[in-house]
């Protein structure tokens, strides 16, 4: 076996990965129409107005109950400001914009107040009426970009609009005097207003000053979270076998002195620092064209299982020797010489490593990403580039000492042997991939899959059994490509067809019911607690959570004694109303869990909660919710 069918295999499997990562961040779920919580008429202070004189127009904002916008100057920078803009006749020129005093209140989501309108709002303006304008109407257009919010969860940003004629001519009277007398237009009548009166007073305006200047700081605390979330990715069970991987070839590079060490810990880190970029890209893409958005809700899709398991195999085969691929010069000269395993093999491998790690949710990335996807596309860039440092943290600092490489065993002939069980370990990974996928396809469209990875493997041995002769080695290639697109075919084709098999999976200690909004509020309301588990196949975590924590005997026992109804919501396949409560709870990812608690705001509760959290967080609503179901 050439000892070059690593590297050279790589090369290729880049640019088989980089669909993959297309894949990935494509939006998962069907479209959903951007919500208005807010709307808004136009009015102006007088039925008609001479040439030459001001006209002042205020724009009523009203906002449905339960919601609030940013104010103009929000609290913190990287907040959404509300915004209104007028397109206004040639000519006509419009003063500085008032806005009402901000109300500051306090949320689940931030301890520090916060900037808001709520309720009805006004906002004022004024512009000139040219000289010499005709009488006639004249069409002023209004637009009002905002973002609303409740106390669980932001909106993705949206603009309403409205127009208004101003009529120019003589005979005008005053109208609409409690809008232009709100305090938002306290002041004079001429061409400029005078600085408004704040309603809340000093102290909340001191209080707005001091949440001001901790933005920064309050940012940079979850571009923290996000940092240490990353690095904890490396050790979830999702990216072990890859990590395996990298750790074998630092043994390699290692071989070939300290300047090999660093450019493949260099090309790594790239790799996941790329893959990274492209999430957060189609996280800002998706959120704009109001698709639903997540971290790691590609694997509700079987066509990206499916490509994940044909990626594995490939590994597979080709670390148990196969199979080689022989590369065009330049191309073998990207991939290095001998051993190496080239910047391309190290970059490959790095964004093969990110794709493994999005089924797994760690401590501090559920906050980070639950942040980060309701912000800004700024922020949300910056989040998923501290995401992709966090996780390549490890390669940065092998990097920066590569001397670290000598304390790795040195190569030898016992590398082929530790070669093949890594193979083995990969393999373990397509077991759970198939085991995700016979949660999303019928029987019949599983078995198919696995004829076509069986297929794969067929084509493969048989390109490096062959002659080398062009026309059989042509044919077993072309049979691989003909068994990758048939599989990858055959497995987008059958989204949904296992969903009436989910109710048949086997009840564990606690006796589990379909997850029902309705139904979990209509409990709440009298007086009963309910429990609800978000969980999917696919969720690494949400599966050792299950089997560690909630189907134990303590909290089987901590539910029945205190009468906990236990919901569990299976996200395994794309469900709109998961995805809708999950994003109420301003949760982009899962595991999640909440429960309800009568006369109280839900509890939700951390990715890796424990036994003894749950009990006592049971026993304590319990006693509070027994009062209020015996009124």
């Amino acid at each position: 076996m050439s000892r070059r069918h690593i590297p050279r295999f790589l090369v290729l499997l880049s640019l088989f990965l980089s669909l993959g990562i297309g894949m990935a961040v494509a939006p998962a779920g069907a479209q959903i129409p951007k919500q208005k919580k807010a709307t808004f008429v136009l009015s102006v202070d007088n039925t008609a107005y001479d040439a030459g004189k001001p006209a002042k127009l205020a724009a009523l904002v009203t906002i449905e109950p339960g919601w609030h916008v940013n104010a103009h100057k929000p609290t913190f920078e990287y907040l959404i400001p509300t915004v209104l803009t007028l397109k206004l006749p040639a000519g006509w020129l419009a003063q500085e914009m008032r806005y009402p005093a901000a109300e500051m209140k306090t949320f689940s989501f931030e301890k520090m107040p916060l900037a808001v309108y709520a309720g009805d709002v006004v906002i004022v303006t004024q512009t000139q009426v040219p000289a010499g304008t005709k009488p006639g109407a004249y069409p002023v257009e209004a637009a009002l970009r905002y973002q609303a919010c409740n106390d669980s969860q932001c909106l993705p940003p949206v603009t309403a609009e409205a127009k208004i004629q101003i009529t120019v001519g003589p005979g005008g009277k005053p109208q609409r005097s409690e809008l232009f007398n709100h305090p938002a237009a306290s002041g004079s009548t001429g061409a400029s207003f005078p600085p408004a009166q704040n309603r809340i007073g000093s102290a909340a305006a001191s209080t707005a000053t001091a949440a001001t200047g901790t933005a920064g700081t309050s940012l940079a605390i979850m571009l923290l979270l996000a940092l240490v979330g990353g690095l904890v990715l490396n050790v979830m069970p999702c990216v072990l076998p890859v990590l395996s991987l990298k750790i074998f070839g630092l043994v390699r590079s290692a071989a070939h002195g300290r300047a090999e060490v660093t450019r493949g810990a260099l090309a790594t880190a790239a790799g996941m620092l790329a893959s990274f970029w492209a999430l957060a890209l189609a996280a800002i893409g998706a959120r704009a064209a109001g698709a639903a958005v997540g971290w790691g809700v590609q694997f509700q899709r079987p066509g990206f299982v499916a490509f994940l398991a044909v990626v594995v195999v490939l590994f597979c085969l080709n670390l148990w020797g196969l199979f080689d691929i022989h590369l065009p010069g330049a191309l073998a000269d990207l991939a290095g010489s001998g051993p190496r395993e080239g910047v391309a093999g190290h970059f490959a491998s790095g964004l093969f490593a990110t794709l493994m790690a999005t089924p797994c949710s760690a401590p501090f990335l559920g906050t980070a990403i639950s942040f980060a996807l309701a912000q800004t596309g700024l922020v949300i860039f910056a989040m998923f580039t501290a995401l992709g440092l966090g996780m390549a943290l490890p390669y940065l600092l092998v990097a920066a000492a590569p001397g670290i490489a000598r304390l790795l065993p040195k190569p030898g002939a016992w590398m082929e042997t530790v070669r093949g069980v890594m193979g083995f370990l990969l393999a373990g990974s397509a077991v759970w991939l198939f085991f995700i996928l016979s949660s999303q396809v019928s029987p019949e469209h599983l078995a198919l899959i696995q004829l076509g990875l069986l297929a794969i493997a067929l084509f493969t041995w048989l390109q490096h059994r062959v002659a080398r002769g062009r026309a059989g080695r042509g044919a077993a290639i072309a049979g691989l490509v003909a068994a990758v697109v048939i599989t990858l075919v055959v497995a987008a084709g059958s989204r949904g067809e296992a969903d009436s098999r989910l109710a048949t999976k086997p009840a564990g200690l606690i006796p589990w019911v379909t997850f029902d909004r309705a139904k979990a509020e209509s409990l709440r309301a009298g007086g009963q607690l309910v429990f609800v588990d978000v969980t999917a196949d696919w969720c690494f975590t949400c599966k050792t959570n299950e089997r560690l924590t909630l189907d134990t005997p303590e909290v089987a026992r901590a539910f029945a004694e205190n009468g906990v109804v236990p919901m569990r919501a299976d996200w395994t396949n794309q469900d709109a109303k998961i995805a809708a409560f999950l994003k109420d709870h301003g949760r982009y990812g899962i595991p999640f869990y909440l429960l309800y608690r009568p006369g109280r705001e839900p509890h939700a509760f951390s990715e890796l909660p424990s036994k003894d959290e749950l009990v006592a967080k049971v026993r304590e609503a319990a006693a509070v919710s027994r009062p209020i179901a015996q009124r």
